[in-house]
């Protein structure tokens, strides 16, 4: 069992930048992968980034070239950078672990951007 929480949402303008940390309870070291989700009103959650034990990151296609995905397997942290923030990037965002048989997520953050 992890327990994952994250921090850094707030309220940002358009074109501006907001960094995300999730800090998991035990190392993050041997699952295989931890990533972040959002969820804006009356959507449904999708998929933003993911970061494996291996070292490969995938981003979603909205995002690719704006956020970065960085993980701390010494510090038991996942952050996410993100820049050029656009209105529709207003969401709360999820920080998410995947092991081979288990699925773990946090609370959520809440990212608001003004247009």
């Amino acid at each position: 069992q992890v327990q994952l929480v994250e921090s850094g949402g707030g309220l940002v303008q358009a074109g501006g930048s907001l960094s995300l940390s999730c800090a998991a309870s035990r190392s993050i070291f041997s699952i295989p992968s931890m990533g972040w989700y959002r969820q804006a009103p009356g959507k449904q959650r999708e998929f933003v980034a993911r970061s494996t034990s291996g070292g490969k990151t995938t981003y979603a296609d909205s995002v690719r070239g704006r956020f970065t995905i960085s993980r701390d397997n010494a510090k038991n942290t996942v952050n996410l950078q993100m820049n050029g923030l656009k209105p529709e990037d207003t969401a709360v965002y999820y920080c998410n672990g995947q092991t081979w048989d288990d699925e773990y997520w946090g609370k959520g953050t809440q990212v608001t951007v003004s247009s």
